[in-house]
Order: structure tokens, then sequence, then C-alpha cells
């Protein structure tokens, strides 16, 4: 299974179980781009993450993180 910027739920699961050290206020969202980009299964344009999906996987991630 490959991820797309649009599966902004599982990308916030797959970074709060990768990253459980890094506190997601603290990630900006070029931190968080690049964080997300990192991720095995990801493959996407990098250029389609933009700000809105960015905010949206960062608020998820700190539910997550809770």
């Amino acid at each position: 299974m490959s991820l797309k910027w649009v599966d902004v739920q599982e990308i916030a699961i797959q970074l709060a179980e990768r990253h459980p050290d890094i506190d997601p206020l603290s990630v900006n969202f070029v931190k968080l781009r690049n964080l997300v980009m990192e991720l095995p299964e990801f493959d996407d344009d990098p250029a389609r993450g933009g700000e809105k999906v960015l905010e949206a996987i960062q608020t998820l991630w700190i539910e997550e993180a809770d």
C-alpha cells in the first residue's frame, strides 16, 4: 500500500508510531513535510503537500500522540 497526501489519518498514525519522541506541536511545516516524505510507504508528488494538508496531518498527529 502506498500513502498519498490524502491519507492524512494513516500518515498521522505512522508519524506517531515512528516518532514518539517528537512533540507534533514543535514541528514546523517544512520539517513535517520532510517527515511525511520519509515514510517508507509514502509515494506522492511532493508539490501536493500544501499547507492545508500539512495542517490536517499535524492536527491528527497531535491527537494520536495524546
